[in-house]
């Protein structure tokens, strides 16, 4: 009886070292596979953070417009509201282009169109014995504009920053990008008037950004390859052209 009790107790002895050494061997397993699965977490995250995003943004389309309910009309996240605006602005461009309606002649027929209205409906209401409409007193709030104006005016000193920097010579490549944008806005501006290029901008801003959102994994990649070739071109232009000017004061000082 004795040994048999001394058999159990050591096979007992054994299956208690054989069930930590597996729990060990497990936990190992489980620790490399967590480790595993983290370094590849840690592989696709970097992956994706060096994937070629337009204009280097970091962020979502949605974030880079604001993110608020000017972004939600551009991208369509409430199609009825985004539908609505697109047919303001085609009601409008239709009505002073197409028609050749005037701004003044416009404003001067609606309140016409809304005093004869108001004025029948007032009388109508005294001939059938009842009271008259109320009409409310519009008035406008003072904080609205005093936002929108100081906005405006913040912009506006900015853009002033801008061209003031520009224009002193400290930075050729974007005097450039600039000249040439201008120089592309008055070729398009001789094509058509000012309202039509509002028109078809507000049109762009409607379409271009939703149908990047859709297919950017595909935009991205030829992005990508274009941004490349400018800078080979604007890299040989520089080599031509741009190295042999003589260097401004500005640039003179600088070396100084």
């Amino acid at each position: 009886m004795a040994e048999e009790s001394e058999s159990t107790v050591t096979t007992r002895g054994d299956e208690s070292l054989v069930e930590k050494i597996a729990e060990k061997l497990h936990g190992h397993d489980s620790s490399s596979s967590s480790d595993d699965s983290d370094s590849e977490k840690t592989v696709t995250s970097s992956v994706k953070d060096k994937v070629f995003r337009l204009f280097g943004r970091e962020k979502s389309v949605h974030s880079v417009l604001g993110a608020g309910k000017p972004a939600d009309v551009l991208l369509w996240r409430n199609k009825k509201i985004s539908a609505g605006v697109l047919g303001g602005a085609t009601a409008v461009w239709v009505l002073f282009e197409l028609l050749e309606y005037h701004l003044l002649t416009l404003v001067c027929h609606i309140l016409i169109l809304l005093l004869a209205v108001l004025f029948l409906w007032s009388n109508t209401q005294t001939f059938i014995h009842r009271s008259p409409p109320r009409i409310p007193q519009v008035h406008l709030p003072e904080e609205p504009f005093l936002q929108v104006s100081s906005a405006l005016r913040i912009e506006i000193n900015r853009g002033f920053t801008v061209l003031h920097n520009i224009g002193s010579g400290r930075d050729l490549k974007k005097f450039l990008i600039v000249i040439a944008g201008l120089w592309i806005l008055s070729v398009v501006g001789s094509w058509c008037n000012f309202l039509t290029l509002f028109y078809i901008s507000f049109i762009l801003l409607h379409t271009v950004p939703v149908l990047y959102e859709k297919y950017e994994d595909k935009i991205d990649p030829l992005a990508e390859k274009a941004v490349i070739e400018l800078k080979k071109q604007y890299a040989v232009f520089d080599a031509k052209v741009l190295s042999k000017i003589p260097a401004g004061p500005l640039k003179a000082k600088k070396l100084a």
